[in-house]
This record gives structure tokens, sequence and C-alpha cells, in this order.
């Protein structure tokens, strides 16, 4: 649910959140209220954080080869609500957990279909997605399928020894995309005026820096995820296991 979220709501940012500050702040609470609500339901972060979010996805494919484990600030003890934890398990990806057809499914959509899914996304202008809800979906989608028929044909292709490398290159791929588009269009480079501008610049520094910063971004991030040796860490530590309560009655 929480890759289909993904998929669902960030196309709409063109024709709603973009352009209104009251729907996206009704967003916002909404979900905010259903991590609170259902809190009181589901062990610790098993529902919202590692379910329902539609951005825990994306930080399990960018998230994988860490710089350093953190001391973990959200769980005091580990009551295993999530197998794997995703806080916890060194080198974590979208496809590490293949319990259930769920899991494998939301693996494959995350990995194989984000790169060209941010492709699409960027090619929508919000002035005309307003008006054109098939729009807002189009580009996206045709972006989300060849990518993802392009993830299938190579996992058939590639020894399973080399999976990990595969996943991190589409990673890779998929996050600095983002940023070949995004960098040129805060500083007011972008394909289409003034859509996502924070400081347009555009008039005070030669049009030849942006494509400098973008081949180096996406240098870096090829390096940092794909090149860079595994270190075998997980994001956080992860705290001693909770001791049930028929084990503290027996003791």
């Amino acid at each position: 649910i929480g890759v289909i979220a993904l998929y669902a709501i960030v196309p709409l940012r063109h024709a709603v959140f973009d352009r209104n500050g009251p729907a996206t702040g009704l967003l916002i609470i909404s979900m905010a209220a259903i991590g609170v609500m259902l809190g009181f339901f589901y062990e610790w972060k098993s529902a919202w954080c590692s379910g329902l979010c539609p951005i825990h996805p994306v930080e399990k494919l960018y998230g994988g080869n860490v710089m350093g484990t953190l001391p973990n600030a959200h769980c005091s003890q580990c009551m295993n609500c999530v197998m794997p934890c995703p806080d916890s398990t060194p080198n974590v990806h979208p496809r590490v957990a293949t319990k259930t057809p769920a899991h494998r499914i939301a693996g494959w959509l995350t990995v194989g279909g984000l790169p060209g899914f941010i492709w699409g996304w960027f090619h929508v202008p919000d002035e005309v997605a307003a008006g054109n809800m098939l729009q807002v979906y189009t580009l996206p989608m045709i972006g989300f399928t060849v990518t993802m028929a392009i993830y299938i044909l190579l996992t058939y292709i590639i020894q399973p020894r080399f999976e990990r490398r595969l996943i991190n290159t589409f990673a890779a791929a998929g996050v600095s995309c983002y940023y070949w588009y995004r960098i040129p269009s805060l500083l007011g480079f972008g394909l289409f005026k003034d859509d996502g501008t924070l400081v347009n610049v555009s008039h005070a520094i030669p049009a030849w820096i942006i494509p400098v910063i973008t081949v180096l971004t996406t240098a870096f991030f090829f390096y940092w995820l794909v090149f860079r040796p595994q270190n075998k860490r997980s994001w956080i530590v992860r705290p001693q296991y909770a001791i049930s309560s028929a084990r503290k009655l027996t003791a």
C-alpha cells in the first residue's frame, strides 16, 4: 500500500499539492492522523513507518550503503515489530524482504519503476497538469513501465550474485535523475518556467554551470551507491530485545 500510495500521490503534486496550500496541509494532517491512530493498534513502527508510509520504500532504496550507524532515537527496546527491521538490517534494500507476495511485488515496483517514474514526473508542467488529470499520470507511468521492463529483463540476464549491484545501479539512476532535473529547477533553469523555482539566478550565473553540477552529482551518487564498497552497516543500532510478559512471569 505504501508503494502504491507513492506512485498515486506524487503525480498529484502537479495538479493539486504544488498549487494548493490548504490541500497540502490537509494531506499532511491526514497522514499524521493515520500514523498516530495506527500506533494504538499495531506494534511500534510496523503499521505506518515500515508499512503505509509512501516515503519509506524510497528511503530503503537510497539508504542501503550508509556512511555510519547512529544511536536509536525512537525504539527503547526491540519488539520485533517488522521482520526484517529496516532500521537495523545491514545494507537494507526494498527487495530484502521476500516473505510474502506483497513484499516481493513492493520490492520490484520500487527498484524497477522509480527511475523512469521520476523522469516522467519532471516532464509534466504544473500549469498544464492542473487542467488535465490524465497527463499527470501518463508520462510518469510510461517512464515507470520502461525502466520496470528493463529491470525485469536484467534480473533474468545478470547472475544472482550481482543482484545487489543491479539494485544499487537503479537506486543511483533514480536519485541522479531526481537531482538532474531538481537542481536546475530550483535555480531557475528548469524545463518549465517557475515550476519548482526556489531562487531564480538564471540571470546571475552562466548556464554552463548547471550541467557541470548535475554531472558531478550523478557521478557522486553512482560512486556512493554502486562503486563504493558495501560497509555492511545498518542505519541505527538495534536496542535490546524486549522480554515478553510470559517470560517475566515465569522468571
